[in-house]
């Protein structure tokens, strides 16, 4: 009977085996303590987080599971709503530490020294344009649609060896306006929501230094920091450069932002017309060596001037703080930047990134993005570590499935505890003789519900 029955059910009926492994590999009690996420009683933050992690695999939403009276669940709703309002839980510094755990005990023992690590930023909108009354709700544009809605601009800061993409921390960006730091209910100014809400209110590229740092003293290895024209400015690059990263970014033509190029103060576009460009199919049209001036701080880099694939006319414009490399690993660095939007799809499209959650609070919206970015923390892992070739769409089918087991195994353990039970009462049999009954039940079974059973 032992065979067949789970003697220790901790966590069976809520995650897979893979899903409790990949808790325990990666230390996430730990990083929840070190996130100030702690128990003052009852359930422990690790199982409402291993909770709400399930929740897309298992195809579920934490209400369904109530209206449906969920035995599975350990715990009352306003418990889950409490964890998720808190005020206290720093989500930035669990995401971070949880990606620096599996870099050092995951990616780096299997990566060679030689490989060029970096970190990218990046946003992506946040949608909640059916609300009203959701805390920090600002008005945005959204590029893609070209169209205003309300929501935030989530600010992402993630890491990549050119294989593996692993999201570090975000910040959902709000508008300036200083008096929705505290919204309509102050909070303490110096408790982890006070400083998330200071912080969505800051300028992007503000916001993006502040979590940079965090990465840096998280010691997540990474030699460059990759950015689009957004967020490219003499401003940043010095700033950045400052934090002991190198910077490759695209950056705009702008007449108002000009560079020291031959004793001159001179914008790109000035720069392209002075200069004899190479000729044939060369990756880069022009590569020249400026300064940058901010504030009175100086730094060189190399500007390299690409081709425009959907428009041979024209050209972009790449910047490297490293002058030391060549033209062509400039663009070979900064096309690992393309991995960010694959996650920000990903994310939407199947992790349910900002349709899971309709909560008003700030701090909850936060919580939800922090574990979707574990949810893909753990794709990404198997994806590099399986043999086969799924993407990362079908391993989250794959999960899905496996939860779906998990919870017919469950069901069934349940059904044989109580035949157990039963037998000893009714007719006094002991352990041994109900093993045997259950052993010529099961083997009466369909081979595919047999199959089940056996994986468990």
């Amino acid at each position: 009977m032992s065979k067949i029955i789970s003697q220790n059910d901790y966590d069976s009926k809520q995650i897979t085996d893979s899903i409790r492994y990949f808790f325990e590999r990666f230390h996430l009690s730990a990083v929840l303590k070190a996130s100030n996420a702690k128990k003052s009683k009852g359930v422990t933050p690790l199982q409402i987080v291993s909770y709400a992690f399930a929740l897309v695999f298992r195809n579920k939403s934490m209400y369904m599971d109530m209206v449906l009276g969920n035995s599975e669940l350990s715990f009352a709703k306003d418990t889950y709503y409490r964890f998720m309002n808190s005020i206290s839980i720093n989500w930035i510094r669990f995401t971070t530490l949880l990606a620096a755990n599996i870099c050092k005990e995951s990616i780096a023992p299997a990566t060679s020294e030689d490989r060029v690590n970096a970190l990218i930023i990046d946003d992506s909108t946040y949608s909640r344009s059916c609300s009203k009354k959701v805390e920090m709700l600002a008005k945005i544009y959204d590029h893609a649609k070209n169209m205003y809605l309300y929501g935030f601009r989530m600010l992402t800061l993630g890491w990549t060896d050119g294989n593996t993409f692993l999201p570090v921390n975000h910040i959902l960006l709000s508008s300036s306006s200083k008096c929705q730091v505290t919204g309509c209910n102050p909070i303490d100014y110096r408790s982890n929501g006070y400083k998330r809400r200071k912080l969505a209110i800051m300028k992007g590229t503000d916001a993006m230094i502040e979590l940079i740092k965090e990465a840096k003293k998280a010691m997540i290895p990474a030699d460059y920091v990759l950015f689009d024209s957004w967020f490219a400015s003499p401003k940043t690059l010095i700033a950045v450069q400052k934090l002991g990263y190198e910077v490759i970014a695209m950056i705009k033509r702008s007449e108002k932002m000009t560079f020291n190029y031959e004793g001159q103060k001179r914008s790109l576009k000035e720069i392209y017309k002075t200069n004899r460009k190479r000729r044939g199919r060369s990756k880069y049209l022009l590569s020249v060596v400026v300064d940058v001036e901010k504030d009175g701080a100086v730094i060189p880099a190399k500007v390299v001037y690409v081709r425009n694939r959907s428009n041979r006319k024209d050209y972009l414009c790449l910047i490297s703080t490293n002058v030391n490399i060549d033209e062509e690993e400039i663009i070979r660095i900064y096309s690992k930047r393309w991995q960010i939007e694959v996650f920000f799809k990903m994310c939407k499209s199947y992790l349910k990134l900002a349709k899971e959650c309709k909560s008003l609070s700030y701090d909850a919206m936060t919580a939800h993005v922090a574990i979707v970015f574990t949810r893909y923390m753990m794709l990404a892992v198997e994806n590099r570590e399986s043999e086969d070739s799924r993407t990362l769409g079908e391993l989250f089918a794959y999960f899905m499935d496996e939860v779906a087991d998990v919870t017919f195994i469950y069901a069934f353990n349940i059904i044989m505890e109580i035949f157990s039970n039963m037998m000893i009462e009714e007719f006094d049999l002991d352990e041994e003789k109900i093993s045997l009954m259950i052993d010529k039940f099961v083997s009466a079974l369909t081979p595919s519900m047999q199959r089940h059973l056996q994986a468990a």
